[in-house]
């Protein structure tokens, strides 16, 4: 989020006035005339406060305050009126607005709002626990579910978050470590100090050292000047070793020594520096394993030990995954401007049985794509769409063919999208983007057509972007196009 973007949910002539001088005032602006735009906005550039009408065609403010009131880190919107209402501006203020204006706007006043100091959100009065949240968090992430497997975890994590004491959190890929993380830090008393990360996987051990502790100038090639280090930085608050188990032995010694003694040495450094920071630490691995195999130093396994943290599989949560299925998809029904259908019957059995190996991560990802193809009807278990299940679209395209191939039925001399215009062999003519397909039975090939039509629908026909929503290459999309429009078939 930049404090250095604003943007209008307003038709143009209302606000574009101003917009000389706060441009002159270094600012980004955006201008959006809808919530779906406004999301995208949003998502894509973190404005640092958001003008909007009270109603615009298809949208009132109400529904970007509610998106506003489940997300602490939201930026403050301002609701901007050529006719003002003193009880309109009551229950507006009442569901979260920051302010209400008057127009015309004034420049230096919206200067003045967008570069004053943001003030570190209020924790919420209850978490997605079902329970209050005890203490004072600064945005700390919601933790969805009331399985007590989950419930233990929270009820630990809220007990040492006060503490300076290690803590390793481990569980399968997709359960929330980094979410849990942040959850410790809003619960701490380094709230209002700095959050940190780093993925000790993602660099070689030379580069990680560098990124961990920094170095001076000259300490190696390209090292052309002094870079403070991820210790430094977080000073005052909480680093996260992320995949901690891929680290290097060589610098697990280095990093006992910071655990051990609160100092640091830069590369290529002299001076010892002393940081306080606490230090939280995630693995997917059996550590234990890990150090039998000699791949962990058992001293730094049982010093990032202090608080074992495990977070159960999604599977292992019983009726959170409807829960949490339900989460999503409020949150991308709001995010999309789409309306809600609810989860159909045959859904909520498909989510009850299956066992979800992505966890967490896997179900956010279904339940977005669920709700794009949904498209305000009920989700049924079509729209899941998992590669390799009942429901499989995709294959990616072979080299320099540019053919996929459907599941379900065609052989791989057949091309997926066969021709289907009006007529031809007595098959029903191409189903439109906005058709009704719930419930009903269309060939696999309409249904791949309509959801390539969506996905590059709600990303404003960014071809990157609907290759990754859909889960293709941009390679496998672009020859799709390419298909369609030599068979007469509507893409655009």
């Amino acid at each position: 989020m930049s404090s250095h973007r604003i943007l209008f949910l307003a038709p143009a002539p209302a606000v574009t006035a101003v917009f000389p001088a706060l441009r002159d005032a270094g600012f980004e602006l955006g201008i959006a005339e809808n919530l779906k735009g406004a999301a995208i906005f949003i998502r894509k550039s973190g404005p640092g406060v958001i003008l909007a009408r009270p109603t615009l065609p298809g949208f009132k403010v109400e529904d970007l305050l509610a998106v506003s009131a489940d997300d602490p880190n939201f930026p403050p919107v301002i609701v901007i009126t050529d006719k003002g209402d003193a009880e309109e501006a009551q229950r507006l203020l009442s569901l979260g607005a920051r302010d209400y204006w008057l127009e015309p706007l004034d420049a230096e006043r919206i200067i003045a709002l967008a570069r004053e100091p943001r003030k570190a959100a209020p924790a919420p009065e209850t978490s997605t626990l079902g329970g209050r949240k005890p203490g004072v968090a600064a945005g700390g992430p919601n933790i969805v579910g009331r399985h007590p497997a989950i419930a233990r975890v929270l009820q630990l994590a809220r007990q040492v978050a006060g503490s300076k004491a290690t803590v390793l959190i481990t569980g399968e890929s997709g359960t929330g470590k980094e979410m849990f993380s942040r959850y410790l830090h809003a619960m701490s008393k380094r709230v209002r100090g700095p959050f940190v990360a780093v993925n000790c996987a993602a660099l070689p051990e030379h580069l990680l050292e560098s990124e961990l502790f920094g170095h001076e100038k000259g300490a190696f090639t390209g090292a052309i000047a002094r870079k403070l280090g991820k210790f430094e930085l977080a000073n005052g608050g909480t680093l996260l070793l992320d995949e901690i188990s891929e680290m290097d032995l060589a610098l697990q010694a280095k990093l006992l020594r910071v655990l051990q003694e609160g100092e640091i040495d830069r590369v290529g450094g002299s001076e010892t520096i002393r940081v306080d920071v606490r230090v939280l630490a995630t693995t997917n691995r059996d550590l234990d394993d890990w150090v039998k195999q000699g791949k962990f130093r058992q001293d730094l396994y049982f010093r990032l030990n202090v608080i074992p943290l495990r977070l159960p599989s999604l599977r292992e949560r019983g009726e959170d995954v409807l829960e949490l299925a339900r989460f999503f998809m409020d949150m991308y029904v709001r995010e999309y401007g789409l309306a809600s259908g609810g989860l159909a019957p045959a859904a909520v059995d498909w989510l009850r049985r299956y066992d979800f190996p992505g966890n967490v991560r896997e179900l956010q990802n279904l339940m977005e794509r669920a709700v794009l193809l949904a498209n305000g009807r009920p989700v049924e278990p079509c729209h899941f769409l998992l590669e390799g299940d009942a429901w499989p679209l995709f294959e990616e395209s072979a080299e320099d063919t540019g053919t996929a191939v459907a599941q379900g039925g065609n052989t791989a001399e057949t091309p997926a999208v066969a021709g289907t215009a009006a007529g031809s062999g007595g098959e029903s003519p191409p189903a439109q983007a906005g058709d009704s397909f719930a419930g009903a039975v269309i060939p696999l090939h309409e249904m791949e057509r309509i959801m390539i039509i969506k996905g590059l629908e709600v990303t404003s026909g960014n071809r990157t972007q609907a290759a990754e929503l859909l889960g293709i290459s941009v390679r496998t999309l672009r020859n799709k196009l390419n298909e369609y429009r030599a068979l007469g078939l509507a893409v655009d």
